[in-house]
């Protein structure tokens, strides 16, 4: 056999291979457990036990739409009838959403957290970067409006993955008050494409391709079907985008230009200084909670910035 038919061969076999590696490195991560995710938050005192355990909750499950659990916690402040959805990172658990709660417990906010399908102790067998997520999310947004009453408001904030995830359900949920997106990407493809270049010095194309084949067969879903940006005309309610300066994971640019593409309703950007990814309220958290209050008050959910 001809020495370039073998090399043509070879190649292909590893372009498979590779696509085949790149879509289950995405839709399969490296999950860490619970108890690492809480160890991790404390050790890096992002959360007050002591606080945390004082505040009263309520730990449950919820019936996903695909046939998994999802674990819950609702923290209420009695009377209340407001609550925000907080949607922790990919590989993390809710614990990474603790670091939220003060700025809108301070604000009289029930709070409800939850760990992503895939994560922390909820169920589900891979990642899909919001596709599958932002059902989920649906679900847990129902159940905050029915702790409240016929006039009672219900709020999202999510992280990098949760961000994304807060964006494609606010694109089929128009109930909700208000969207917080601390870090997301745009579109899955291009940030796929740029994690390429950058941890890996390869080009997207055939790569991206076949993983995206891959990713097809493996979990039913394409990367060209998440892409928040694609369903920002598509959101009325108020949104604010944050990101990191500094952040070289998800390019900040991602959030600059689905604030550029929102041309209704309600929208705030906040470009953190000194904040690489998911690090924008935890290197300014005096500036993070100022501009949430803000926020929270120009769209009539609380009467005044608390301090």
């Amino acid at each position: 056999m001809p020495i370039f038919i073998i090399i043509i061969i070879a190649l292909f076999v590893l372009s498979i291979a590779g696509g085949l590696f790149f879509a289950t490195k995405a839709i399969y991560p490296n999950v860490l457990t619970l108890e690492e995710t809480r160890i991790d938050e404390l050790e890096n005192n992002r959360y007050d036990e002591n606080e945390y355990n004082q505040w009263e909750r309520k730990e449950f499950t919820l019936p996903s739409p695909f046939g998994y659990h999802i674990a819950c916690e609702y923290f209420r402040i009695k009377g209340a009838q407001k609550t925000v959805v907080i949607t922790h990172g990919i590989t993390w658990s809710r614990y990474g959403s603790i670091k939220y709660m003060p700025m809108f417990r301070k604000r009289g906010f029930n709070i409800l957290i939850y760990d992503l399908r895939n994560h922390g102790a909820s169920g589900g067998k891979n990642t899909t970067f919001g596709l599958y997520e932002k059902f989920d999310l649906q679900v847990l947004v129902d159940w905050a409006f029915q702790q409240l009453d016929e006039n009672g408001k219900v709020g999202t904030l999510g992280e990098s993955l949760g961000a994304a995830t807060t964006l494609q359900h606010a694109a089929i949920d128009q109930r909700i008050s208000f969207a917080i997106a601390d870090c997301p990407y745009s579109d899955l493809a291009q940030l796929l494409a740029f994690r390429l270049k950058e941890d890996y010095h390869l080009p997207s194309f055939p790569l991206l391709g076949l993983s995206n084949f891959a990713c097809k067969l493996l979990a039913n879903m394409t990367y060209r079907q998440v892409s928040p940006i694609a369903s920002i005309p598509e959101i009325a309610i108020p949104v604010f985008w944050i990101h990191g300066q500094d952040d070289d994971y998800i390019p900040p640019e991602m959030s600059q230009q689905m604030y550029d593409a929102k041309k209704m309703g309600v929208r705030r950007i906040y470009l953190a200084p000194n904040a690489a990814h998911a690090k924008s309220q935890i290197n300014n958290p005096q500036e993070y909670d100022r501009r949430i209050g803000e926020f929270l008050v120009d769209l009539k959910l609380v009467e005044e910035i608390q301090g």
